[in-house]
């Protein structure tokens, strides 16, 4: 087996329960087909740091499964009696877009029974903890939108929220906790949030020489990328080489680089080519600030995050890696099975 195969068969087993093993057969060839829309001379390069990044960044469900029993369990978390701390928690289902919230509240119910011997619709006996359950924070607008109106209207004048995720990137913590503080602030109630996460990752303006996800460090000799960035409101933040970040999920700094070049290549060709793309929908990922975008690399067996790059996840006519269920195709989905449990 030549490295090239080895390393479209390592990747395919990676990502083999995405949206429950929905690929198209056979993955390799699911693999080969997005790979050879890059240049033919770095095709290899982006298919040893793929794999390399992937075995750190794609949650399958085993992985998830874990993490959530590790929190069912951790002392620091509920205390000396498990039972009563999550017989007394009340689960949050107040996600505005997507199917994200109520999925992981489905999963978190059957290993918590699993676990304990009662599920999520046994608990909510006390009045003060709640959870708030997510795959990621990542600019941190959803959490704290979710929350804002659920502070002001519904909580209880004092209050613990417990906000578990998956991927918790540390700008997107910032941003939201400040503005919940806010919200907490002018409802005159008292209101602790609390984080926990299975990976944290750097992606702070201020800590750009250390991110942990894809901020190219030069722009590079391409057209479609110099059009975009002339484009820009404001010259893009570049970070200084040399970190292949503080998680350490790439190989090395040039592995890292050669990413964030062929990606932000990638992505602003398939911004002139897919005219349905929104203006937030930047090269490097979703991002509402003018940027080149926002770079994570986190993918669960759920669902392509929108804030990872395009070359990720946008179809017609780029091909993906990783087809992505859109908020909207969810509600549709979730309303239809509301309605097919209801008999109608």
């Amino acid at each position: 087996m030549s490295e090239r195969q080895h390393l479209v068969s390592s990747i395919a087993e990676t990502i083999k329960d995405y949206q429950s093993g929905t690929l198209p057969q056979p993955i390799t060839a699911h693999v080969e087909r997005w790979v050879k829309q890059f240049d033919s001379d770095v095709q290899l390069s982006i298919l040893r740091e793929v794999d390399h990044v992937l075995k750190k960044t794609y949650y399958s469900k085993e992985k998830v499964s874990g993490f959530i029993r590790d929190v069912i369990r951790t002392t620091k978390l509920t205390g000396a009696s498990p039972q009563d701390f999550w017989r007394s928690a009340n689960f949050l289902d107040i996600q505005g877009g997507g199917n994200s919230q109520t999925d992981m509240l489905a999963l978190f119910s059957a290993l918590l029974r699993e676990e304990l011997g009662f599920g999520v619709e046994e608990c909510s006996q006390g009045n003060s903890v709640f959870i708030y359950l997510d795959d990621g924070i990542f600019t941190g607008n959803r959490v704290w939108r979710d929350l804002e109106g659920w502070v002001r209207d519904t909580a209880p004048a004092k209050a613990k929220v417990h906000v578990v995720c998956i991927a918790l990137h540390s700008g997107g913590q910032y941003y939201a906790r400040g503005r919940i503080e806010k919200v907490v602030q002018m409802a005159k109630k008292h209101v602790d949030i609390q984080w926990w996460r299975a990976i944290e990752l750097e992606d702070r303006k201020a800590y750009s020489a250390s991110a942990d996800v894809l901020r190219p460090t030069t722009i590079p000799d391409d057209q479609a990328v110099k059009d975009y960035v002339a484009s820009m409101h404001y010259q893009p933040t570049l970070r200084t080489p040399g970190s292949p970040g503080a998680a350490g999920l790439f190989s090395s700094d040039p592995a890292k680089i050669l990413l964030e070049q062929e990606f932000l290549k990638a992505g602003a060709r398939i911004r002139q080519e897919c005219s349905n793309l929104g203006a937030t929908q930047r090269p490097l990922g979703h991002m509402t600030l003018d940027t080149l975008g926002f770079g994570s690399l986190i993918v669960t067996y759920r669902n392509c995050p929108n804030n990872a790059p395009l070359a990720f996840w946008v179809g017609e006519p780029w091909y993906p890696l990783f087809p992505r269920t859109t908020n909207t195709q969810a509600a549709v989905r979730r309303l239809f099975t509301n309605l097919t449990k209801d008999g109608a």
